[in-house]
């Protein structure tokens, strides 16, 4: 009989009580047991199981569950006898800091001592032991909520002192979700103030801690903090180099951790459902004929060297609900990963772009996510994500000695769930201007270019002004639009040369955005249109194709559009821009590719957009 599916529980006890769904992950009990790694921090993207996995190792190790060997015995640690041996001996403290989200610096400390409070409150029952001396038994009486930070930061140590002298054990400490609160510090400007208070807490909890035994966090980065100024410095070739002063670390004084990330060849299987472990559920649910779709919708993530591993929220909702959805797609609103795409360089858009058009990506990946980098580094946002469980990894090779201390990764989106996350994100950027979008996408198709002309300068001056034609400019990317086309000396100097310079690079910008954005329009047209960018055809590589499913009706012609930037070297004007891009169409034989695959030429518009700053003018034929 097929066991009832059971969502968000959390509680292992309960889930083995209640016999409902679970994946038997107790392999990990001994594999983390038989590394004797002191403190251990494991990092996985959200809802892959790392609480149920908390709270099973409590269950296990915590002398609360002593005697309760049944919640285990039907399960493979119950196999070793030397487990069977330390089940429910030790003294367990376990917290988590998931439910702190608050958004300032006062209240998220406030939070975090009240956890601590409630935690330590379930030992109240030491004040009356004999073993303990007055002045420690009155530290137990003043645990509050609004103890002082000494106090509080020191309070998880001072109780791991009083119960391994009571139980004649050393402790074991469980911090679940340690990083909620640090990404709400980054989102909401606090992280530096909370870094040292944080610090000093671990420093206390897991270094400096005589009386532990051994410790696990989870989260889902490993956070770190750069401060660097806020101004670009100039080198000797003229290009602008962000200064970084320090890079601050909640983990700079724990020399004994064990991280554990990702792309790290541990725990492989502990976090997450194997594809046997999937196949076998399904079956069990009766689902054996969807195993194809839920490989398609949910597999891709990877860990370690281990492939194949699916997302046990989408499979638990997809067991449940009987049907292939977006489920932890939708169980979180993505907000940092969709601020950071719309916000970021039009690179940034461009590579997501091709990650949705269905390819990969080369990129360098830093496990050690400094989050002050997100605002400018390229690198620190792709590493973000990776972590967070968008991309996966098809391949790795190490860089060259410029860059010897990183990886550069071939990343692709994880799996089709993730790409219709995307599509959906990019349309919400733009649903306020839904109506004018569809104008856009009928006069294009038709051919009505003043309707074009009209939507898209229209859109340029009243979005991408705020959006990212130049405002949020990477500081990564200055020796290429700032420091090395904008000599702000020659400019002092009247020097035309160098605006001219400045004005072309910017606008390349606005036009690499514009691509990206044209594109993003176009994802509802995928039900009629094969839609490829950058791609090789007659004697060139085409911006954008759009090549109608339907091969046989006029409905639907063949579309190839070519983005041009003014450059005031060569062209007086956008007129001549929009013909140049047009006829480069014409001489490059960019219709050969739709032609081939049975487009009628009479068929095929050709586009061109011309730019210059802000300003668009588009022309076809």
């Amino acid at each position: 009989m097929a066991r009832t599916v059971s969502i968000g529980t959390q509680d292992f006890e309960k889930m083995i009580q209640r016999n409902c769904f679970y994946v038997d992950k107790t392999g990990f009990i001994k594999e983390w047991w038989e590394s004797e790694d002191e403190v251990t921090l494991i990092t996985r993207p959200r809802r892959f199981g790392k609480t149920l996995n908390m709270s099973m190792l409590n269950c296990f190790f915590s002398n609360k569950y002593a005697d309760r060997g049944e919640l285990f015995e039907k399960l493979e640690i119950w196999k070793d006898g030397k487990y069977r041996e330390i089940q429910g001996t030790y003294p367990v403290i376990f917290m988590s800091f998931a439910e702190i989200k608050q958004n300032n610096y006062n209240d998220a400390v406030e939070k975090i001592k009240r956890i601590i409070c409630e935690v330590c409150q379930q030992f109240d029952f030491l004040k009356n032991w004999d073993g303990l001396t007055e002045t420690e038994k009155k530290n137990i009486s003043n645990i509050s909520y609004d103890m002082s930070d000494v106090m509080a930061q020191d309070l998880i140590k001072n109780m791991s002192n009083y119960l391994s002298r009571y139980y004649g054990k050393k402790v074991i400490i469980l911090l679940d979700e340690y990083d909620t609160p640090m990404q709400e510090a980054y989102v909401n400007g606090y992280w530096e103030e909370l870094v040292a208070f944080t610090r000093s807490l671990f420093n206390s909890t897991f270094k400096t801690n005589p009386y532990l035994e051994r410790a696990i966090m989870t989260g889902i980065t490993t956070a770190e903090y750069s401060a660097v100024r806020k101004f670009a410095k100039q080198t000797s070739n003229g290009s602008a180099k962000a200064e970084t002063m320090s890079k601050e670390s909640i983990f700079s004084d724990l020399n004994n951790l064990e991280v554990v990330t990702t792309l790290t060849p541990k725990y492989e299987t502990a976090f997450g459902f194997t594809e046997e472990e999937v196949f076998r559920a399904l079956d069990e649910q009766g689902l054996s004929d969807k195993k194809n779709d839920v490989k398609i919708w949910y597999d891709g993530f990877r860990f370690g060297s281990k492939n194949d591993i699916y997302n046990p929220w989408s499979i638990i909702n997809c067991l449940d609900k009987k049907k292939i959805a977006l489920y932890w797609a939708e169980s979180s609103s993505n907000g940092l990963i969709n601020s950071l795409v719309q916000k970021g360089s039009s690179n940034i858009k461009m590579m997501v772009e091709e990650l949705i058009n269905g390819s990969t990506i080369n990129v360098p990946i830093d496990e050690q996510i400094v989050f002050s980098e997100l605002d400018y580094s390229e690198d620190a946002v792709w590493s973000l994500m990776l972590a967070s469980g968008y991309l996966k990894v098809v391949s790795s090779e190490e860089l060259n000695l410029i860059r010897e201390s990183d990886n550069e990764y071939e990343l692709a989106l994880t799996n089709r769930e993730i790409l219709f996350m995307f599509k959906k994100m990019i349309l919400r950027w733009f649903s306020p201007a839904k109506n004018e979008t569809n104008e856009f996408i009928k006069a294009l198709i038709s051919g009505d270019i003043e309707s074009m002309n009209e939507y898209m300068n229209d859109v340029a001056l009243r979005t991408f002004s705020s959006f990212d034609t130049g405002k949020h400019t990477s500081e990564k990317k200055a020796p290429e639009n700032l420091a090395s086309c904008y000599d702000c000396q020659g400019v002092a100097n009247g020097s035309s040369l160098n605006y001219s310079s400045n004005l072309y690079a910017m606008t390349e910008q606005s036009s690499r955005f514009f691509h990206g954005f044209v594109l993003g329009l176009m994802v509802d047209q995928s039900e009629n249109y094969i839609i490829t960018s950058n791609r090789e055809s007659g004697f060139g590589r085409y911006d954008i194709m759009l090549e109608p499913k339907d091969k046989q009706t006029q409905k639907y012609p063949g579309i190839v559009i070519e983005f041009k930037v003014i450059n005031p070297r060569k062209e007086n004007s956008l007129e001549e821009t929009v013909e140049a891009a047009l006829k480069q169409i014409e001489d490059r034989n960019y219709d050969t590719e739709l032609i081939n695959r049975g487009v009628n030429k009479e068929n095929i518009h050709h586009y061109g957009f011309a730019f210059k700053s802000k300003e668009v003018l588009i022309d076809g034929n």
